[in-house]
C-alpha cells in the first residue's frame, strides 16, 4: 500500500537558485553541500558593476567638491589678508579628506583611521574657534572626545598590528 503524502515524506525537489546558478538548491539536505566558489550569475554581475559605478561617480563628485572647496578657502584667505588658526585647521581637514579619497581610489579600501582623523580635525577646529563661547563642561566634553577618538585610533591601529589580515579580500 502506497505511503499517504505527508509533509515529513514528502521528497523535496531542488529549487534553482536566482542569484547564483552553481547553487542547486538551498533545502536542508542541499544547504551542507554548495560550493565554496559560487560563480554569480549575469544579474548579479550588472549590478555589482552598476554599484561600483556608481561609487566610483560619487567619489569623483566628493573629490571635485573638496577641491572647490580649498580654492574658496585660499581665495577667502587671500581676500582678508589674513591667516588664522581655523584656517589652517579647515585646510588639514580638506587635506585629510582628500588623502582618504585618495587612498580609496588607489587601493579599493577605506581605514577606520581616516574618517577617525577627521573627526579629531573637525573638533579640534570647533575647539579652536569657539573657545571664547564655550563654557568649561563643553570644553571638557570636547576635549575627552578628542581623546577618545585618539585613543580608538591606537586600538585600531595595534589591532592591525598585532592581528594583521591574511587576505585582502575583507
Amino acid at each position: 500500500m502506497p505511503l499517504k503524502q505527508t509533509h515529513a515524506n514528502t521528497i523535496y525537489q531542488p529549487r534553482k537558485c536566482i542569484l547564483y546558478p552553481s547553487v542547486q538548491g538551498y533545502n536542508s539536505s542541499s544547504v551542507f553541500n554548495v560550493e565554496p566558489n559560487m560563480t554569480p550569475n549575469h544579474f548579479t554581475k550588472i549590478t555589482q558593476r552598476g554599484l561600483s559605478i556608481v561609487g566610483q561617480v560619487v567619489l569623483i563628485i566628493i573629490a571635485l567638491a573638496t577641491i572647490f572647496a580649498v580654492f574658496q578657502e585660499i581665495t577667502h584667505i587671500w581676500e582678508a589678508k589674513a591667516l588664522t588658526v581655523g584656517d589652517l585647521l579647515l585646510m588639514f581637514l580638506y587635506l585629510e579628506v582628500m588623502s582618504m579619497l585618495g587612498h580609496y581610489l588607489g587601493s579599493g579600501n577605506l581605514p577606520v583611521r581616516y574618517p577617525l582623523y577627521i573627526g579629531i580635525i573637525a573638533l579640534a577646529r570647533f575647539l579652536v574657534l569657539e573657545i571664547k563661547e564655550l563654557d568649561a563642561f563643553r570644553m571638557w566634553a570636547l576635549s575627552g572626545s578628542i581623546l577618545l577618538i585618539a585613543l580608538a585610533i591606537l586600538i585600531v591601529r595595534y589591532g592591525h598590528v598585532k592581528f594583521p589580515y591574511t587576505d585582502h579580500s575583507d
